[in-house]
């Protein structure tokens, strides 16, 4: 399933402020949700999304997601094209007591505490329930980043 972010706005703000920037740390992953809507203007932190209560659960799915392997930013390109991007998270894995009821997507960067966590961006509505107890559950990040900024 391929995916276009939303970014939160904190998010944002922290990208135009290299002292900002500076201090993101932990580990950028992507953490499915069931009952979510994100509020793109205030959301900031991981315990915004209320992932105790929204977060799935089941077989082969891990509590706060999966690692985004290389997060990178690349350019700016000859164009003057600045990109963040990263490795798509591994596949969520076919179990019979997996989780069918996944909605959203987030990435955020985990820092083992929800409130100094930072978001980044969400998917929008899948549209449907998706899972992986019929097959497995793979979610492919747009292949132009998962940020991008011209000049």
């Amino acid at each position: 399933m391929a995916t276009t972010l939303n970014l939160f706005d904190n998010w944002r703000k922290i990208v135009a402020d290299p002292t900002r920037a500076a201090a993101i740390s932990g580990t950028l992953k992507m953490a499915l949700f069931a009952s979510f809507s994100p509020n793109q203007n205030t959301y900031d932190y991981y315990d915004d999304c209320t992932p105790g209560t929204n977060e799935v659960t089941g077989s082969n799915y891990t509590a706060r997601g999966n690692a985004l392997a290389t997060p990178t930013w690349t350019g700016p390109s000859g164009a003057g094209l600045l990109t963040f991007d990263a490795t798509d998270p591994t596949t969520w894995s076919q179990h019979a007591s997996g989780f069918s009821n996944a909605r959203r997507a987030i990435i955020y960067y985990d820092t083992g505490v929800n409130s100094t966590s930072t978001l980044v961006g969400y998917t929008d509505d899948f549209g449907a329930d998706v899972g992986n107890v019929a097959g497995d559950l793979a979610i492919t990040l747009n292949a132009s980043g998962i940020y991008t900024s011209p000049r």
